[in-house]
């Protein structure tokens, strides 16, 4: 009876769950297929809004160009540097390393508004001395400097898991540092990285405090929160349907490459 009971409460417990988190996401889908402009009024199925944000939108284009552009970028390099960080403190003597993962830690723990005023003031500064104008590379950099400790703490567990005598087995059979870094190290943790650089797309596609601060262009959530105070127009609806269909295609995509390499 306690069993039953308690099966009972966990899949009421999930159900609940999951339809309070994808509730939301289901009802956007259905109204960027609705024919009507008012959320109220079901108008008919069409792909109007889609139609129109590809064709007759080009500020909404434009946004989504520049997003993508400093995602892309920010997690590339927040990818590597994240990666080298999570190494070096992993050989790093431990008093040491404990000092470095605390100072990575502050970029993950503190409030965006103040990263963002502390970009910005410090953008304004180097402005004065360098032609660095509050844009695209200002937002990039702004985008690296949260996205990476994203990377070093999901790779970092993957390193605590690997054999410690695997690199050196390498290097004493003749293995160069490079060449064992890339088919020795990179290799097991590779889930990590994956997982980081997931992490590190998903935080750059969906800032805007941060970006807010440090860019005079407007990224996709800036787009957004302009167009709330209007009201939002039922093409954003299509918009976000397409993004959240795409990293969805991309967390599948994911999950069944680690589920067959765990296999092989």
């Amino acid at each position: 009876m306690v069993k039953r009971l308690y099966k009972y409460l966990r899949g009421t417990y999930l159900g609940f769950l999951l339809v309070l988190l994808y509730s939301p996401i289901a009802v956007m889908i259905v109204l960027s297929f609705n024919e009507s402009k008012t959320r109220s009024k079901w108008g008919g199925f069409s792909f109007k809004w889609y139609k129109e944000l590809i064709f007759e939108s080009p500020d909404i284009i434009e946004a989504l160009k520049l997003t993508l552009a400093v995602a892309i970028l920010a997690t590339v390099i927040s990818v590597i540097l994240g990666t080298l960080g999570a190494i070096g403190i992993h050989a790093a003597k431990k008093g040491y390393a404990a000092a470095l993962i605390n100072l990575s830690y502050l970029p993950m723990t503190m409030p965006d508004i103040v990263t963002g005023v502390s970009l910005m003031l410090m953008f304004v500064f180097v402005n004065g001395f360098i032609s660095l104008p509050r844009g695209f590379w200002t937002m990039l950099i702004a985008h690296i400097t949260f996205d990476t400790p994203y990377v070093l703490f999901s790779v970092m567990p993957k390193l605590k898991q690997m054999n410690p005598n695997t690199y050196e087995a390498a290097l004493d059979l003749g293995c160069k540092p490079l060449r064992a870094l890339t088919k020795v190290i990179i290799p097991e943790i590779r889930p990590g990285i994956v997982t980081g650089g997931l992490l590190a797309f998903t935080m750059s596609l969906d800032d805007f405090v941060i970006s807010f601060f440090t860019s005079e262009q407007n990224n996709l959530s800036m787009l957004v929160y302009a167009a709330a105070k209007r009201g939002v127009k039922p093409n954003i609806y299509a918009l976000s349907t397409i993004m959240f269909i795409v990293i969805l295609i991309l967390l599948i995509i994911i999950n069944k490459r680690s589920d067959l390499e765990n296999i092989s």
